[in-house]
């Protein structure tokens, strides 16, 4: 397994990736919602890896919902990055994350798929998210 690890500018929110697959074979997705065309989000996960969030100060995150309000928008409230995007239902968490703030951001060089999930129901959202998002073993 390959460690792709990443977080926010100050380094509260960090977070580990665990995948079978090198940085440039995760796929790239440029969603086209306003909220990610605003922070300039491209996004990867790995529905086959794992995800391990760690918050030094936990009363420095900012969870934000918009929309369905099914996911927490995470966002580092001490130096404004956003990371990471976290599902969670019964006991269970996925997330999908911003390649912006990746370690080896530069290792991501390629263009994004974009995506529009305007039209997707609450229950598609969700059984999208449980099939192509990371599953998050440590939430943030």
């Amino acid at each position: 397994m390959k460690l792709h690890a990443g977080g926010c500018h100050c380094g509260n929110l960090r977070y580990e990736l665990r995948s079978a697959s090198a940085a440039a074979q995760l796929p790239r997705r440029a969603c086209q919602c306003s909220f990610c065309r605003a922070h300039g989000a491209v996004s990867t996960s790995d529905p086959q890896g794992t995800l391990h969030f760690t918050v030094r100060d936990p009363a420095s995150l900012l969870r934000y919902r918009f929309g369905l309000k099914l996911a927490d928008f995470l966002i580092c409230g001490a130096c404004g990055v956003y990371v990471a995007a976290q599902m969670r239902e019964g006991d269970g968490a996925w997330a999908v994350l911003n390649v912006n703030t990746m370690d080896e951001v530069d290792a991501f060089a390629g263009p994004a798929d974009s995506m529009d999930y305007g039209s997707e129901d609450a229950a598609a959202r969700i059984a999208r998210r449980k099939s192509r998002w990371t599953p998050v073993t440590a939430p943030a």
